[in-house]
């Protein structure tokens, strides 16, 4: 929970008096450390609280959700937009869920401070994973810090991205890569026992067959349905099946893309608010999660 601390005058009656005559008052407003967004053509940023009933908004015209979602090749975005920021104290005690951007506000009673021409600050960055059971740290292979060079099956995804690590078209999520899910991949399955585990191996049985070329009952890119014998499992786990069917393509990959959006806003002047930069918070929205499909090259 972020706290904001804003100076006011002595009051009565729901009215902010000047501070010429008043007494000024330290109050703490403790706000969640996330907002939400709403509007179309406008943007609304915005976080409320409730004992006491208060609000910090933020209102930028002319600017949607999605562009803020369009970063560039480094999946980053930097935006500094101009935008109107407005402090609420309500006399409700249960502030309604369509406070903001409703279609008819509800009827609240409220005092009201607020700036135009405040800065905003908008930083946006995309991270993308594979939900493989991995944690996309451990998948630095290479351990140089960079995940961007670890690509075991060569077939342009890098590993935390990449749903099939060793491109056998066996999901590296169904490989066992991490049996009691502790986030230490040392005990990770290794079918033939060559110290290679199988979600990295291409042969995982060991049989001089690579898994992917295992589909002796249908070529659906999928080695796990052909079992020759039930009693042992899928082929490509069975050291006694090596007949070779050569794959043609790889599995359709699903990538998971979240969208972190923070805001920072600056040049404050508002007569209450004791510091010029606010740290508004990071967003909360559904928008900000998403997937795309990708099938790499065969080789």
């Amino acid at each position: 929970m972020r706290k904001f601390i804003f100076l006011f005058c002595a009051f009565s009656f729901f009215v902010i008096h000047s501070c010429d005559d008043g007494e000024v008052i330290d109050i703490e407003l403790d706000f969640e450390d996330t907002f939400e967004a709403c509007g179309e053509s406008d943007l609304v940023l915005y976080k409320t609280k409730e004992d006491p009933s208060e609000s910090l908004s933020i209102l930028i015209t002319n600017i949607t959700l999605s562009e803020l979602l369009e970063v560039g090749d480094d999946n980053t975005l930097e935006l500094s937009e101009s935008g109107t920021l407005f402090y609420r104290t309500y006399s409700d005690s249960d502030l309604p869920n369509d406070l903001f951007c409703s279609d008819v506000p509800p009827k609240v009673d409220i005092v009201i401070d607020e700036q135009d021409a405040v800065n905003i600050e908008i930083n946006t960055t995309l991270v993308e994973d594979d939900n493989d059971g991995i944690l996309a740290a451990l998948e630095d292979i290479n351990g140089n810090g960079n995940l961007e060079d670890d690509d075991t099956d060569g077939d342009g995804l890098p590993n935390y991205i990449d749903a099939d690590d060793d491109g056998d078209n066996i999901l590296t999520i169904n490989e066992n890569p991490d049996p009691d899910e502790d986030d230490i991949i040392t005990d990770a399955q290794d079918t033939d026992g060559d110290g290679t585990p199988d979600y990295l191996d291409a042969d995982d049985d060991g049989d001089g067959i690579n898994t992917r070329d295992e589909e002796n009952d249908s070529q659906d890119q999928n080695p796990a349905n052909d079992i020759t014998n039930s009693d042992v499992g899928p082929d490509y786990l069975n050291p006694e099946v090596s007949t070779l069917v050569a794959a043609t393509a790889y599995r359709t990959h699903t990538i998971l893309q979240t969208y972190l959006v923070t805001v920072n806003v600056t040049d404050i002047s508002l007569s209450f608010l004791s510091q010029q930069n606010l740290d508004f918070g990071a967003l909360q929205n559904g928008s900000l999660s998403d997937s795309r499909q990708a099938i790499p090259d065969f080789n």
